[in-house]
């Protein structure tokens, strides 16, 4: 069993979004490596699931670019189970994500990272990460099927989730509420923090495309550097086999 030391609040970046910015990069810098596993990982397990469906990615594009109206995707063969199949094992996959701000704590509190530290999520709390991540991305896409835009104002008020989940072994529901208060209470720091958190992510684009597989994730370690401002910085989690 997984047991949790008391936190240590003094430490951590200042509640501000320019300090905890730079304070996840720094972090990033030390860990990135790991989060680019996480990609290389998700991205082989997709590949495995799209000839499982019998979606043809490359037809669907060529369909897409031949369509003269309005496509329609969900008639495109196999897209739809490719669709639900690849969601369940994303959602499935979300602890890798929780892997990552784990080691980011390590290489803050200079503890010798393991490979096997990324897959701490599903060994620990992991029910409550998988609904934790169900309720979040239901949240996101309700937000995403208002005009996009509101997407950018919820994602803020869900940054603290999943620390929360690693280092309090809180379940979803305490994750939801405890996120959403603190960044209620400090919504303009938090709003701040997510847009150039997903700034920094998505900048990869412009490094020939394949550059965003060094700065995707670096929204994770974010989460991370937000909690220790506001929640302080987690002492080293103690993992009993």
């Amino acid at each position: 069993m997984d047991t949790f030391e008391e936190f240590d609040h003094p430490s951590g970046p200042e509640k501000s979004a320019g300090a905890i910015i730079a304070h996840a990069f720094e972090m990033y810098k030390g860990v990135f490596l790991y989060a680019i596993v996480v990609l290389l990982i998700s991205f082989a397990v997709s590949m495995v699931v799209e000839p499982i469906t019998g979606f043809n990615s490359a037809a669907m594009m060529e369909e897409l670019q031949l369509s003269d109206g309005a496509p329609m995707i969900w008639a495109i063969p196999g897209f739809a189970l490719y669709f639900g199949l690849s969601g369940l094992v994303s959602l499935l996959l979300t602890p890798l994500y929780v892997g990552v701000i784990y080691i980011a704590n390590k290489y803050n509190l200079q503890e010798s990272i393991r490979f096997s530290d990324l897959f701490i999520g599903f060994k620990q709390n992991f029910i409550n990460i998988i609904l934790y991540s169900l309720i979040s991305n239901i949240l996101i896409a309700i937000s995403f099927a208002m005009c996009v835009l509101p997407v950018f104002f919820v994602f803020p008020l869900l940054m603290l989730g999943y620390p929360i989940l690693l280092f309090e072994n809180a379940t979803f529901s305490q994750a939801l509420s405890k996120s959403f208060s603190i960044a209620k209470e400090n919504y303009g720091t938090f709003l701040g923090t997510s847009l150039l958190a997903f700034l920094i992510s998505i900048a990869g684009v412009f490094l020939c495309g394949i550059g965003i597989i060094f700065t995707l994730l670096f929204y994770l370690v974010a989460m991370y550097s937000a909690y220790c401002a506001f929640c302080g910085r987690p002492r080293p989690i103690i993992i009993k086999e």
